[in-house]
């Protein structure tokens, strides 16, 4: 579904061998709540992820972002594309989904967040799997060191989850009410869609605390005009929905033409409002 003169991937069904990545743990946390109920996913069986690459900052580092593909794929092809940014500040973690019977295929088995029936902000939401994927990405984040900033960001299904993050984030708590351990300076969605959109606005406005963590949360969200997989429509409702529910801080940018894949002028759009909200246009070093 990608062609020359594009860069990224579309969904693909992969299933990578799983794996585990060694990482320098600089800052212990304890996690008791973390972890219990939520390595399961869905239905209660357990799912091992898979390989997690990592890149490294090449300068100072001054943020890390753990960023999530897309249905079907793995984290190698974006730790590629990732590496190639002008963002010498950031490290960037890239995980692979488990692999999982996923509806919108039947039960076919792929490389997924969570189950998925249809990607849009109507469907069925799995909420077992979607806190089972934010755990794992928070416990990614747990070690970071404690003066660096931290982010979520991710492809289609990986937007949707990296969504669920910040709505975690802002009201404190996953959806199971165990506590969200980790602070958050910025989430981004590329060509992905809104999980949980009917409760969220009860949610946010259960607590001031939640709703004032919303309304400092930089979100960027990219979407292409010409997406069949997502629909921009989708998108579109997803940010209507974040605003409504708190989230004031967000940004919604558009592409003529653009399906569901990434090209590089979305990429540079990202860079750029990486180094503006994160402050690494201060420290070039």
């Amino acid at each position: 579904m990608s062609s020359s003169g594009k860069y990224g991937r579309a969904p693909e069904l992969l299933c990578p061998a799983s794996s585990k990545v060694t990482r320098r743990r600089r800052r212990p946390i304890s996690l008791p709540l973390l972890m219990v109920g939520l390595s399961a996913g869905s239905r209660g069986v357990r799912r091992e992820y898979g390989r997690t690459y990592v890149v490294r900052p090449r300068g100072r580092h001054l943020a890390t972002i753990v960023w999530l593909h897309g249905l079907g794929d793995n984290g190698a092809s974006w730790s590629q594309l990732l590496d190639n940014l002008p963002l010498p500040n950031i490290k960037w973690i890239c995980p692979t989904a488990p692999t999982r019977p996923v509806a919108a295929f039947g039960g076919f088995p792929c490389t997924a967040w969570f189950d998925v029936e249809d990607t849009s902000v109507d469907g069925r939401d799995d909420i077992e799997g979607l806190d089972a994927s934010a755990a794992h990405v928070a416990n990614l984040l747990s070690s970071e060191p404690s003066d660096v900033r931290l982010g979520i960001g991710g492809f289609s299904m990986g937007a949707a989850t990296a969504l669920h993050s910040a709505a975690c984030y802002a009201h404190g708590r996953f959806t199971n009410g165990a506590a969200y351990p980790i602070t958050l300076s910025a989430v981004i969605g590329l060509s992905g869609w809104l999980p949980c959109s009917r409760t969220l606005r009860t949610r946010m406005e259960s607590s001031q605390t939640a709703l004032r963590r919303a309304a400092a949360l930089p979100i960027l969200l990219t979407h292409g005009l010409a997406d069949e997989v997502v629909t921009y429509k989708n998108g579109e409702r997803s940010a209507e929905f974040l605003q409504t529910s708190g989230f004031l801080y967000l940004n919604l940018k558009t592409y003529n033409g653009l399906g569901h894949y990434t090209i590089p002028e979305e990429m540079d759009d990202v860079a750029t409002w990486l180094r503006a909200r994160l402050g690494l246009d201060r420290s070039r070093g």
